[in-house]
């Protein structure tokens, strides 16, 4: 299904709309008022579930191998995690993961 301009447009409108109003309701409507505290203990864990969530599809399905796993972003992602458990850095299991994924794509020829 190809899809028009105007289409298109008109899907980014209605998405940047409920963006906003999804901001809105914590924003506009509650922004002045203090939150419970286990409603900001648990808003800690909101990166804790983003970034990985954002990152998983890359390492399980990449698209430069066809959507195929590949052992070597795959040992990368498990490298990152330990490093991140072991260190409780995220800068450092970034570069660990980062280095990981680069050697093992040198070895490997790919």
């Amino acid at each position: 299904m190809t899809l028009t301009s105007d289409q298109i447009w008109a899907i980014i409108g209605i998405l940047a709309v409920g963006t906003f109003l999804i901001r809105f309701s914590f924003l506009g409507l509650i922004g002045d008022r203090a939150l419970p505290p286990l409603v900001l203990r648990l808003l800690r864990y909101t990166p804790v579930a983003v970034i990985p969530a954002m990152v998983a599809p890359l390492v399980v399905w990449p698209q430069a191998t066809g959507g195929q796993p590949d052992p070597v972003r795959l040992a990368a992602a498990g490298v990152a995690l330990l490093v991140g458990v072991w260190r409780r850095n995220t800068l450092a299991a970034m570069v660990a993961g980062a280095a990981t994924l680069y050697a093992g794509l040198w070895l490997t020829g790919l």
